[in-house]
């Protein structure tokens, strides 16, 4: 990979968008990249080698973040969310403790390790600089060097969208910036300009004939295959079409988000190859086969950096069993409750009587039964959720199930170590029983684009544009793979609206789409203020009694101005009209 030496002499520290600068700076006669006894080269000479213009490639991609259970201090984004409690809360420096007292600030973002303002930014820069170069760039292969050049259009569209649908409409940016340019004239577009530029960008990919739609050699794992454009497209109409940016509910919005969602499927099931995979729980604990013959044709793009996912059920009891440091991002009694019964298809609870969802309204014609809670449910929990009576694997040679139950093995301790659960569960997915508890590293990457994402966004339009009816096959299809029943004919508007939100999630557990659902729905002061737990009795014959309670309260996060992050600071110092639509509440 070639790296660049971005340090300016005498250049005081550079804000996000100023970084841009930076670029045209560095490649002017007075750069100090045009010395070169320390091996630095110009950008005229990287472009006049194709090997270090194909690196060049490499050093924009190495902007995209790892995500997962990267945030700061191993945490998944879900612990800041209602499908979860972060144990390490009561670490000053974690993360989800910083979100939920408030330390999001326009001087500060307790997920900039991640979710950083200035990140998204360096990637567009870069492409930008890069889209400057490739019309004159020494490749003698034309379809290579079209290739190249829609990967980076591609990068650029995803940057862009990342940064968007963070904070909000950004000035479409297409060219490095000028010496001397004037960051006082740029205003920000609406919302919807500004996901027009992504979809623009995207569709040139589409409609590149260089670009294959699927990664298939494993030497390019990690490079971004047209299917990519699909799924930023897709994801990026259905925002612009969400309450959050639509609040007029203009129909158009939503034919657009459905027409890209019917688009998408076409191209990837239809005229590509593109399958679900066929076992929910083992998906999530294997990285993506390349190759003509795969079994994995769901993923559209998984992070390529080796990510090991900690054991999951971390706890440490005094017979010594398990290993691990930290039980994690607990799932939440809420999550639990999400799931729907498999006999039946009906969700199981319904919503709650209560502010502090301590009385579930139980749906009485599901099947649920209160005092035996974790039987029969949505075959998605059970590769989730390590709950009580959960089979766990071999663990030093002796089968092991789990036991949260006060007084069991791993059972739930409120406010102590880090090692046990505080919600009464722990996480399941992504963790491959295989892999001893003790082997602290498993090999699992994120994926951060797949095919059953593509059916519920389109499902999601569709239902808000045209009604129920053309809904049903996309959501069924997602169900089946999980061995779902079919959902029931006749559901309303309304009905199927509620349906899609409980299966995105349910099928996207812990896979960060929640914390961005409940922000475009605008429903994120309905579902974050609390998470709870439940604490496990076990009774003298063998049985069980369940009690919820309250496992955290949270002051802050959850109020509407959390549904954008603020613009940085150094931003609206530096450009009037951020300064001016700032975004509210900040």
């Amino acid at each position: 990979m070639l790296h660049f030496n971005w340090e300016v002499k005498n250049m005081k520290k550079i804000s996000i968008l100023a970084l841009i600068t930076v670029f045209t700076v560095l490649s002017c006669k007075e750069s100090p990249l045009d010395i070169t006894p320390d091996g630095r080269i110009t950008f005229d000479e990287v472009f006049k080698d194709e090997i270090q213009t194909e690196s060049f490639v490499n050093t924009i991609y190495s902007k995209i973040p790892l995500y997962f259970f990267n945030y700061n201090n191993y945490g998944f984004l879900a612990g800041i969310t209602d499908e979860a409690q972060e144990v390490r809360n009561t670490f000053i420096g974690g993360m989800a403790l910083q979100w939920q007292i408030g330390a999001l600030t326009p001087s500060a973002n307790p997920l900039a390790g991640m979710l950083d303002y200035g990140l998204w930014w360096q990637g567009i820069g870069h492409a930008n600089l890069f889209l400057s170069y490739i019309d004159n760039a020494n490749i003698e292969d034309p379809a290579k060097k079209s290739r190249l050049k829609a990967e980076v259009q591609l990068l650029r569209a995803f940057f862009y969208w990342e940064l968007t649908k963070q904070y909000g409409a950004m000035p479409v940016v297409t060219e490095p910036f000028a010496p001397g340019f004037a960051f006082e004239s740029l205003t920000r577009p609406s919302f919807e300009e500004t996901v027009d530029f992504i979809v623009s960008d995207c569709d040139a990919v589409i409609a590149n004939a260089n670009m294959p739609l699927r990664i298939t050699n494993a030497s390019e794992r990690g490079r971004f295959p047209k299917a990519v454009a699909y799924a930023i497209k897709s994801q990026a109409l259905l925002f612009n079409a969400s309450p959050l940016w639509n609040a007029t509910n203009e129909q158009s919005k939503w034919q657009r988000a459905a027409d890209a969602g019917r688009d998408a499927l076409q191209a990837l099931t239809v005229q590509g190859d593109f399958r679900l995979f066929d076992d929910y729980g083992n998906y999530f604990i294997r990285s993506q086969d390349l190759g003509a013959s795969i079994l994995d044709r769901e993923t559209i793009h998984e992070i390529p950096a080796d990510a090991g996912v900690f054991s999951v059920i971390n706890t440490i009891p005094s017979n010594g069993e398990l290993i691990g440091t930290s039980a994690g991002a607990c799932p939440s009694q809420e999550l639990v409750d999400s799931y729907e019964m498999q006999a039946t298809g009906e969700p199981a609870i319904l919503g709650y009587q209560d502010s502090d969802h301590l009385q579930p309204i139980i749906n009485a014609s599901s099947g649920y039964d209160e005092n035996n809670p974790y039987a029969g449910r949505d075959p998605r929990f059970y590769a989730t959720v390590f709950h009580n009576g959960s089979y766990y694997g071999p663990i030093n040679g002796r089968e092991h199930t789990v036991e949260t139950f006060i007084g069991g093995r791993d059972q739930l301790l409120a406010y102590a170590q880090f090692t046990n659960t505080r919600t009464g569960y722990y996480l399941k997915k992504f963790y491959d029983p295989l892999i001893p508890a003790n082997q602290l590293v498993q090999q699992t990457r994120w994926k951060k684009y797949r095919l059953a994402e593509i059916y519920l966004n389109f499902a999601e339009a569709e239902n808000e544009a045209n009604g129920p009816l053309g809904a049903y096959e996309a959501v069924n299809t997602v169900r089946r793979r999980a061995d779902m029943p079919d959902l029931p004919a006749g559901l309303n508007q309304e009905q199927m609206r509620d349906r899609i939100r409980r299966e995105r999630r349910v099928e996207f557990a812990y896979e960060e789409h929640r914390f961005w659902d409940v922000r475009r729905w605008k429903i994120l002061s309905e579902t974050d203020k609390l998470v709870t737990g439940i604490e496990i009795r076990k009774q003298g014959d063998g049985s069980f009694t369940y009690q919820r309670f309250v496992t955290e309260r949270r002051s802050a996060g959850w109020q509407d101005k959390y549904l954008l992050f603020p613009i940085p600071l150094s931003e609206t110092n530096l450009i009037p009209d951020f300064n001016n639509n700032q975004n509210p509440g900040w």
